[in-house]
């Protein structure tokens, strides 16, 4: 062999590539990707419902791969749980606190309207959502979410406080202390689920959640007086 020859060259390293584990997409490094599933997953149950919403068409609404949803939920009963564990009832039972307390039940009926009026603002989806999924025979968080933990946390614990402030001649007599929650949610959340039947209806956009707040105090205020 000439020893002048040039030598043969062996075959260029590869420079080693981050693996990643197995099953995880690229996309899930990003911290909030998350949360915008989450949101995802509630705006298309607020528009088309939660048993017509399927996986596909959260990952579509959310811009990203199906994939990315297996990866953070799992399956889509999953899902719908994350959404009303860390969505839903948070919602709610940030009303719990003034039903609890021992303030005068006309504060009380206050600061619900207040509350579910600020809760609306910050949450347009719950409107459609509650009268989808909860008003409506079939809906898929009547039992689990109403019934089961919603129940016995406001609408009940409001209800004893209606029945005691009756029994000791606060408000009218004649008022059902059961159907007095019934009421509240009337004129509260329904309303604003209508909202744009109302204003259509009648040409008016100043019909917004102040006005309906003022008009629920002022029909309660008569409605409650002894």
């Amino acid at each position: 062999m000439d020893p002048s020859a040039p030598k043969p060259r062996g075959r260029p390293r590869k420079t080693a590539a981050v693996r990643r584990a197995p099953g995880r997409p690229a996309a899930a490094d990003n911290p909030d990707l998350r949360e915008r599933l989450l949101d995802a997953a509630i705006a298309c149950y607020a528009r088309q419902g939660i048993a017509a919403t399927s996986l596909r068409a959260i990952a579509a609404e959310a811009g990203v791969n199906p994939a990315l949803l297996h990866y953070y939920f799992g399956d889509k009963e999953q899902l719908q749980q994350a959404v009303v564990g860390e969505r839903l009832l948070p919602v709610f039972m940030s009303l719990r606190g003034s039903a609890a307390g021992e303030g005068d039940v006309f504060d009380l009926i206050g600061g619900f309207v207040a509350g579910m009026g600020r809760i609306v603002a910050a949450h347009p989806w719950l409107p459609s959502l509650w009268v989808r999924e909860v008003l409506c025979e079939g809906g898929a968080l009547r039992e689990s979410v109403l019934f089961q933990q919603i129940a016995p946390a406001l609408p009940k614990m409001m209800a004893a406080r209606f029945a005691q402030a009756q029994a000791e001649g606060k408000i009218n007599p004649d008022l059902d202390p059961r159907l007095l929650m019934v009421s509240l949610i009337g004129l509260t959340l329904f309303p604003a689920a209508s909202a744009p039947i109302w204003r259509h209806l009648f040409d008016a956009d100043d019909l917004d959640l102040d006005r309906q707040r003022r008009h629920a105090l002022a029909l309660l205020d008569r409605g409650l007086q002894p």
